[in-house]
């Protein structure tokens, strides 16, 4: 179990009622923000201080692992500026009875503030900066122990949590797949090739399937048993870069659904690599050697670009 700390304040009530967190993915500007980076890390489990009017309001346990998606539009204008596709993870919220002001307790808090990411300064205020940060398990302690009882009964039931699906990833793809099919500005036959190679099926798979021949993780040849799976997701992408050969590899259904929702990944250099908030003994039981370093051959100048996109986009890893 990991310890978060979250900053509701224009949100709260949006995300309280729905039972998620959401965030951008990067800055109104497009810098990169270490505390939306943060949501790519929380796992099924983890336990969430919510802080809103400078008082830890509500205990939050998470349900889910992180995936992308659209901006609530529940939230109306708040976060107006802000890009329209980000993170968003399952959430089970608790409101308490005993709700804390840490700035009333930072003689014995202060101590604990970590260095870096802090959800606090120093004098006890609030940071606006701040949306999603880790905290030390030390703090997190000294935080349950002033709530009381009332979050020492949900860390316990944390520890039961099992994972629920990202069950409206499909919903927003079939979506944009039905937007597709009623844009009658692209051919009737293009069409129908945008959205099958959603799936990993048809023109788009035979244009994969002239640059891989095999799962690069299982080995598996017979194209029976494989998807084209997209590098940069389908859903993400733009009509060309769906059906562009280079923007996939050939995978088992397995790996491919631990690729599209970014538990695994490459390096340019043909490195597998792990989200850190995978389960390893499944995905083991997937094919995937987890204990020894693995690399799955080079990949072409144009798969790179579209494995960045997967690095920085989908992965479940904080790029801090």
């Amino acid at each position: 179990m990991r310890f978060w700390w979250v900053n509701q304040n224009q949100t709260y009530r949006h995300e309280i009622q729905g039972g998620y967190l959401w965030s951008p993915k990067k800055n109104a500007n497009g810098a990169r923000n270490p505390f939306y980076e943060s949501m790519r890390e929380v796992s099924p489990g983890d336990l969430i201080f919510s802080f809103k009017d400078t008082h830890i309001v509500a205990i939050g346990i998470a349900q889910s692992y992180c995936w992308e998606n659209p901006k609530p539009l529940e939230f109306g204008t708040a976060g107006q500026n802000w890009e329209n596709v980000g993170w968003k993870v399952k959430v089970e919220f608790t409101e308490l009875k005993n709700i804390i002001r840490p700035k009333d307790h930072m003689t014995v808090l202060g101590p604990y503030l970590p260095e870096k990411y802090s959800p606090l300064q120093p004098n006890g205020n609030g940071l606006q900066s701040v949306y999603l940060t880790e905290l030390p398990k030390p703090l997190a302690e000294m935080l349950m122990g002033l709530i009381g009882q009332e979050v020492a009964v949900l860390s316990l039931t944390a520890q039961t949590v099992k994972p629920v699906p990202a069950d409206d990833l499909d919903y927003w793809e079939h979506k944009l797949e039905l937007d597709i099919v009623g844009d009658i500005s692209v051919r009737e036959t293009e069409r129908l090739a945008i959205v099958r190679a959603r799936v990993g099926q048809g023109l788009f798979k035979e244009r994969v399937s002239m640059i891989e021949t095999k799962c690069r993780v299982t080995g598996v040849e017979n194209p029976v048993h494989l998807v084209a799976s997209h590098c940069k997701p389908w859903r993400d992408s733009t009509n060309e870069e769906r059906l562009d050969g280079e923007n996939g590899l050939l995978l088992t259904p397995s790996i491919d659904h631990l690729f599209d929702r970014g538990f695994i990944g490459f390096e340019n250099n043909g490195k597998l690599i792990i989200s850190p908030v995978a389960h390893r003994p499944s995905l083991v039981r997937m094919g995937v050697e987890t204990e020894q370093i693995v690399n799955v051959g080079s990949f072409s100048s144009g798969q790179k670009q579209f494995l960045d996109f997967h690095r920085n986009s989908v992965f479940l890893q904080s790029r801090r």
